[in-house]
């Protein structure tokens, strides 16, 4: 039997690369790290770190039991949201959602599910996927609004999570007002590679640098922000050109903005411009020439024993709102 707290030390000895910080961290001596990971060694047969003048080195066996102690490590953390979501006094759910998805897709599903579910206590954080998957998968969130970028999202059967697809959110190009080419159909990014661009996310820079570099040009960047909505903002503004989610361009409920469609249509023009049409605040929105990069947006929640019923009913909300 291998325990418990021998992998919470072994994981913080990885984590910190010596027995003293790992010492530190968990407020144990030195001596008292040193004797669990030797009983650890004892009783699996086997070194799981080599010891030596710049620091501990994990072998093979302890890189193996790193990867089992974070997975007992996110299943006890789940189980312990778990039995505080059940022993509470009201049903309780916790929802994390990225910004833009926050504003255009979730408010509808939860007035619907909040009328529906008066009696349970919502809390909504604001999460990107690599903080909302820890998040879902510890418990610390019952579910995740989220997206991916570039084929599915790298989930394996180890991972008890699972992937409910809602909607592809394309890219489209921002030109400030007056741009040369702000009356075109569509438009390859290469035909701005003269403009200074304005990013909006870490990753859309990433795609933009990738196909820059194929393309051969120099990314030239004028601004660098982690909100879409400041960025399309930025390009009213004259500063440069930008690359922006469908989503993050529609316009407040109730202006006349078409919503997302299911999976497998995409999303047309939710901004209400058309193709390479202009907007209340002078940008013109033109598609990206195929192939256009996508958002896949969709719901995450854990693998559950028992259902959540108030998480599959957001989640539904959520199915909903983009059908509808």
């Amino acid at each position: 039997m291998i325990d418990v707290q021998r992998l919470r030390i072994l994981r913080a000895v990885a984590e910190h690369g010596s027995f003293n910080k790992a010492a530190g961290a968990l407020l144990l001596t030195p001596s008292a790290v040193s004797q669990h990971i030797a009983a650890l060694e004892r009783g699996l047969g086997h070194a799981v770190a080599v010891r030596s003048t710049r620091g501990i080195t994990l072998t093979e066996p302890g890189r193996l039991l790193v990867e089992a102690a974070e997975a007992v490590s996110a299943e006890l953390d789940r189980v312990r949201h778990e039995i505080d979501r059940v022993t509470a006094d009201r049903p309780r759910l916790t929802v994390a959602t990225f910004v833009s998805g926050g504003r255009k897709l979730l408010p509808g599903a939860l007035a619907r599910f909040v009328a529906a579910h008066p009696e349970v206590e919502l809390t909504v954080l604001e999460a990107e996927p690599e903080e909302a998957v820890p998040m879902v998968r510890s418990g610390a969130a019952d579910l995740a609004l989220t997206y991916h970028f570039d084929g599915p999202l790298p989930l394996g059967p180890e991972a008890a999570l699972d992937w409910l697809p809602l909607v592809e959110d394309p890219l489209a190009l921002v030109l400030p007002p007056g741009h040369r080419l702000a009356g075109r159909a569509s438009v390859a990014p290469a035909e701005l590679a003269s403009d200074r661009w304005v990013l909006g996310c870490l990753k859309t820079e990433a795609y933009l640098r990738r196909y820059a570099e194929r393309a051969g040009f120099d990314l030239r960047v004028a601004a660098s922000t982690t909100d879409y909505f400041f960025a399309r903002s930025l390009v009213a503004a004259g500063v440069g050109v930008a690359l922006i989610p469908r989503i993050a361009l529609r316009p407040a409920d109730g202006a006349g903005a078409g919503t997302g469609t299911a999976v497998g249509a995409g999303i047309g023009d939710g901004d209400g411009t058309g193709h390479g049409g202009g907007t209340p605040d002078g940008v013109a929105v033109v598609p990206v020439e195929p192939p256009c990069p996508a958002r896949h947006i969709g719901v995450l929640s854990p693998r559950r024993r028992r259902p959540h019923p108030h998480a599959a009913a957001l989640a539904e909300a959520l199915a909903g709102s983009v059908r509808r």
